[in-house]
Parts: C-alpha cells; sequence; structure tokens
C-alpha cells in the first residue's frame, strides 16, 4: 500500500495537480492578506540594481513568487525531488521561471545537478531575470551555504536578503519548520541590506560574506514576525 502511494505520488498527472491546487491557494493568501513592505521602497531599492539574487530561508518559501512585479521577469531554484515537482508547477503557474537542481553541498552537489544548476542560474541572471534561492542547503537548515556567495561573485549581482512573514499561518514540525501561510490576515514584506560580492572574493572573504549573509537573513525574518506580533520559532 505504502508503495502503491509513493508511486501514485510519482505520477506527473498527480503533481501537476497538487501544483495547481497549491499555486491557487497561494493567490488566495495573497488575496486576502494586507501586505506592506520595509523598507517602504523596497522595488525602487532593488530596480537600481537588477537583476538581483533573492536569499531567504527554507521553509519561507511559498509566498516569494508575489515579490515579484508584473514586469519583471525571475526564475527560482527547485530541486529535482518530487516534492520539487510540485513547487515547479506551481511556480510557474505563478509565473515564475524555474531552475531545476539542488543547492546541496559534497558529494550530492554533482549528482543532484547542482553544478548544471549554478551554470543555469548564472545564464538567467545575464539575461536580466532576478534569480531566487534558498540561502541555506537542504537538512542544514538556517546555515547560509557558499553557493549563493559564489554565485553572486560570479555573476556581479548583488543578494537581496528577503523575508514574508503573515498574522495566520501553520508550522510545520519538519527539518526546515516550512511555513504554510493562511488566508484573511495580514502580512509585510521585508527586505534587508544588499551585499556586493567582489568579482576577486577569496576563500577568507566568501566566509566573511557567507556568515553576513547568515546574520542579516536571521535579522530580516526576526523582523518580520515580530511586525506581525509573532514569534519567529524555527
Amino acid at each position: 500500500m505504502t508503495f502503491s502511494l509513493r508511486k501514485l505520488g510519482r505520477a506527473a498527472w498527480v503533481q501537476r495537480t497538487a501544483g495547481f491546487i497549491a499555486a491557487e491557494f497561494l493567490r488566495l493568501v495573497w488575496l486576502t492578506n494586507r501586505f506592506k513592505y520595509n523598507p517602504s521602497d523596497i522595488y525602487e531599492i532593488a530596480e537600481q540594481h537588477m537583476p538581483v539574487i533573492i536569499a531567504f530561508w527554507h521553509g519561507q518559501h511559498f509566498m516569494m513568487p508575489f515579490l515579484r512585479r508584473k514586469n519583471y521577469r525571475a526564475k527560482v531554484l527547485i530541486s529535482r525531488h518530487r516534492d520539487g515537482e510540485i513547487n515547479a508547477v506551481a511556480a510557474e503557474r505563478l509565473h515564475v521561471g524555474t531552475v531545476r537542481g539542488s543547492g546541496d553541498h559534497g558529494t550530492e552537489f554533482h549528482r543532484k545537478g547542482g553544478v548544471s544548476a549554478f551554470k543555469e542560474m548564472l545564464s538567467a541572471l545575464d539575461e536580466g531575470y532576478n534569480m531566487a534561492l534558498t540561502a541555506d542547503v537542504p537538512k542544514v537548515a538556517r546555515k547560509a551555504g557558499r553557493g549563493i556567495i559564489m554565485l553572486a561573485r560570479e555573476s556581479g549581482r548583488p543578494i537581496m536578503p528577503v523575508a514574508i512573514a503573515t498574522t495566520r499561518f501553520k508550522r510545520l514540525k519538519n527539518w526546515d519548520r516550512t511555513v504554510i501561510h493562511l488566508p484573511f490576515g495580514h502580512g509585510i514584506m521585508a527586505a534587508g541590506n544588499l551585499i556586493h560580492v567582489p568579482p576577486d572574493a577569496d576563500n577568507d572573504a566568501i566566509e566573511n560574506l557567507r556568515q553576513q549573509l547568515e546574520v542579516d537573513l536571521d535579522a530580516v525574518t526576526r523582523y518580520a514576525y515580530s511586525e506581525i506580533g509573532r514569534p519567529d520559532e524555527a
């Protein structure tokens, strides 16, 4: 029975249906929540530096497609895992392109398409797409990886740390404490200061910037939740 359910979950029509439902639920959340922005001129700041690399923590990703304005081009990095297929369908339905691969580390980086995804993200940024991806790698929540810093160094594009929070949500008890936003509340889209990575950044500089991104993402996430009066309990 368990095998049959897993096999069913891998069926393309099931993943497409789940992705469609997820996208429309998120659209409902967006339409029924009143959002504010911090800084209030977040888009004016971003537009001066586009395309930018949007960084956020795992488990905080579901509302990110709505950060995009209609005239912006954007893509998001999504894993090749079965759940990733559902997320990819949802993202495409919400008018965000996808790059398929993993931000994993070690030997898994090659097996999960990390190299090809990195090259595709570089190409997307070069073509003027804003690129969104989680800063932390799978199974290591809220510890920024080096990959996003390397992407900024090789592309010459700045990183914008972002957090989105809503007053009504459910938090799952999984490794990244995934947040499911709910309708009929209010929320905030918050961004930290842009992080620029010099093209000649060496290992020490990359490590310092990785730590800075980690601190900045933690700070903007705490701020977003404090603004809605809910604790960030990741």
